[in-house]
């Protein structure tokens, strides 16, 4: 059994910082109601943990490769555990964004180590094993967060889905300490900070277009401002990474189909699957009723399929081709939301939410063990952290983007239904809907008029789940046969007939000096 422990190890820590992507879920009516919080500060509480993750995960990778896989991922676990102090003890919504973002650098750094302190501790067909392990609770994790973020909030209060994160965060850090191997840092270099600062810029830019198209619309100059500068920016960050002889991110990888593939399919998967958890909470706690802990308890079958199947899968398709394996997930996943998006209609109820989370939850077991094995076996073992930064890096920004971009479905969905209505003001009650804040709404009405408000926020609030989730249907299918597409060589890149994902072969050259 001690051969388990770095395995443990490693796995608490992604467990603490995947379920805190979306443990916040189910705490959003209270936040709303707490903090008096806005729609755009609701979002931004979700996806300030994501962005920064997603900004700066990739550098953290490169600068692991340099000082050493274990020592990055404890310095991360502290930095976590003190951000989440921090956040359980905020006193208003700026607060608790800026400490969600704090949060963010700490997770980094343990997620982008992860899959190269689980590289240098296991071989062959343990090895498997233990991306088969990782992948089930990396799968279950962000589903798991509603349900425990519901036991929490309800049973206690919602500042403590972050201070559970500090007993968590000590044992993560003491057994981390005592069993991970300290491994052998690549050999001189510099850190790349003008590659991570662009980036973070141009993730940041590019997620608040999307955040204020939700609030101001898509014709609104800031949007598009937004939009620009995120161009520009990705553009500035490809020219500093093709001119430094340290880059975060080697570029070349780009020319390797299958990592494209690997990427592509990272970043679809969390947007496809994840992101219209948020909405779907919105909807069952502060339309229908529900409480924390009932609304969390929804997304337990996707998060119990998701770990069986991510832990028989990693032993069981070792060796099969990946792209029918991460491509045939998101097929799942695009399926099993667009179940979802069939069973809500008209008077639904938390029941449409279980099968095609189950079907998701098929997907995301499928597709998350397959995406760290195929990443690591197309780089060589010095650049472990780059890779599983570059893969973790999408994964984020898929939620930080999907959360964004959904909350604009949504909320035009339900402004559709409140205009047919006749609802005045359609656009600031969609908003209202969207953000949580029904139950105040219904308040601020005469009597008289608040069944008629109550029938069209109900009416707007399923139109505006279903097409979330109509919406992540199309990506998680589209996603799916790309993927497929691009991987059919395999993990051996561009050769046909590419070798098969196995996680006992050696790496294959640097695909640069």
């Amino acid at each position: 059994m001690r051969r388990w422990l770095p395995l443990t190890a490693v796995c608490l820590g992604t467990f603490m910082l995947l379920v805190d992507v979306t443990v916040v879920t189910v705490a959003l009516p209270d936040l709303v109601r707490d903090l008096d919080a806005s729609f755009g500060a609701v979002q931004w509480v979700v996806d300030a943990y994501a962005l920064a993750l997603a900004a700066l995960v990739l550098g953290a990778g490169a600068l692991a490769d340099r000082i050493g896989h274990r020592r990055t991922y404890l310095v991360g676990v502290v930095v976590f555990a003190l951000a989440s102090l921090a956040c359980g003890l905020a006193p208003g919504a700026s607060a608790l964004v800026a400490a969600r973002a704090a949060q963010g650098v700490g997770a980094a750094a343990m997620f982008a180590t992860t899959l190269a302190l689980l590289d240098g501790a296991y071989a062959g067909r343990d090895r498997g094993t233990a991306y088969g392990v990782w992948g089930a609770v990396a799968g279950a994790s962000a589903a798991v967060g509603p349900v425990l973020g519901g036991l929490l909030t309800e049973g206690v209060s919602w500042h403590w889905i972050f201070f559970v994160n500090l007993p968590v965060s000590a044992v993560a850090f003491g057994l981390g300490a005592r069993t991970l191997a300290r491994g052998r840092p690549s050999a001189g270099g510099r850190v790349d900070v003008a590659g991570v600062v662009v980036f973070a810029a141009a993730a940041g830019c590019a997620t608040y277009a999307l955040i204020r198209a939700a609030e101001a619309g898509w014709s609104d100059v800031v949007v598009w401002g937004s939009a620009g500068a995120a161009a520009v920016l990705l553009a500035g960050f490809a020219a500093v990474e093709s001119r430094t002889g340290y880059a975060m991110f080697d570029l070349a990888l780009l020319r390797d189909r299958a990592f494209v593939g690997v990427l592509l399919a990272g970043l679809l998967l969390t947007f496809a699957a994840f992101a219209p958890l948020a909405y779907s909470m919105i909807w069952l706690q502060s339309v229908l009723g529900l409480g924390p802990v009932g609304a969390g308890l929804t997304g337990l079958p996707m998060s119990a399929v998701a770990f069986v199947v991510s832990a028989v899968s990693g032993r069981a398709l070792h060796g099969r081709r990946p792209g029918l394996v991460i491509g045939g997930g998101l097929l799942c996943v695009g399926a099993g939301s667009a179940l979802t998006a069939g069973l809500v209609q008209g008077a639904a109820g938390w029941p449409a939410l279980v099968p095609g989370g189950a079907v998701v939850g098929v997907g995301v077991g499928l597709a998350t063990p397959a995406l760290g094995a195929v990443a690591m076996s197309l780089v060589p073992a010095h650049r472990g952290g780059m890779a599983a930064g570059a893969v973790n890096t999408c994964r984020q920004l898929g939620f930080a983007f999907g959360i964004a971009a959904l909350g604009s479905v949504f909320a035009a969905g339900a402004r559709g239904i409140l205009h047919a209505r006749g609802v005045g003001d359609a656009a600031g009650v969609a908003h209202a809907v969207a953000g949580g804040q029904t139950p105040g709404l219904l308040r601020s009405v005469p009597p008289e008029g608040r069944a008629l408000l109550e029938g069209a926020a109900r009416a707007a609030a399923v139109s505006g789940v279903r097409a979330s989730f109509a919406v992540a249907a199309v990506v998680g299918i589209v996603a799916g046969l790309l993927v497929i597409a691009l991987l059919r060589a395999g993990a051996g890149g561009n050769k046909p007939g590419g070798a098969p994902v196995d996680q006992t072969r050696d790496r294959r050259t640097p695909v640069s000096p």
